[in-house]
């Protein structure tokens, strides 16, 4: 007999979420179609990574657009179906200002995932949905598994391209939305990848 499973569009809200305490671990989640999906705890490359590349663009941030924040792993609410979905990045830019009482991203203009063997079908879903924010006009998937990023960029006319741009090793790596340019390999200075050869 095959279980009939309830539309996941009946549980919890994002409001419920945010004011929810999780399950009593350290376990960190995040709200997919109304339900709590677990986060598992990042490798040490994937965290060498992700305080290397905010420390780059909040560098840059701080030097040429001081009103834009890198933020951290910030709560994204999709424009499709937002009342049951809150996606967390491992890295959001926005330039709107911080308010008291904020606790999901205003107006992200640049979101970032860092893609791990083990997450790689849930990444690429939280990436579809971002391309839902009109705000957003860059999403950057880093590489674990080797120096390499794929990045997806809003066109003139407000649509997405079918495929991302694929970068590797040497490339360098341009982010339009907050003007940023540098060798893909700083990005990945500490992590073993950047000793090893490509």
């Amino acid at each position: 007999m095959v279980a009939v499973r309830k539309s996941t569009f009946s549980g919890m809200t994002v409001a419920q979420f945010l004011d929810w305490n999780g399950d009593g671990t350290d376990t960190r989640y995040e709200l997919v179609n109304g339900e709590p999906r677990a986060m598992a705890p990042a490798s040490i490359t994937h965290g060498i990574l992700q305080s290397t590349v905010a420390r780059l663009i909040g560098n840059h941030l701080a030097e040429r657009a001081p009103s834009c924040h890198v933020v951290t792993a910030p709560g994204v609410q999709p424009r499709v179906r937002s009342s049951h979905n809150l996606r967390i990045p491992d890295l959001g830019v926005t330039c709107a200002a911080d308010e008291r009482g904020l606790r999901t991203l205003p107006d992200p203009v640049l979101l970032i995932e860092i893609l791990s063997p083990s997450n790689e079908a849930e990444t690429w879903e939280n990436v579809w949905t971002y391309t839902t924010l009109p705000s957003v006009s860059e999403i950057l998937v880093l590489w674990t598994a080797g120096i390499g990023a794929e990045l997806l960029r809003r066109q003139a006319d407000g649509s997405w391209p079918e495929s991302p741009l694929v970068m590797v090793g040497e490339d360098v790596l341009s982010l339009d939305s907050i003007g940023y340019r540098a060798p893909l390999r700083a990005l990945y200075v500490g992590t073993h990848l950047f000793r090893q050869p490509d």
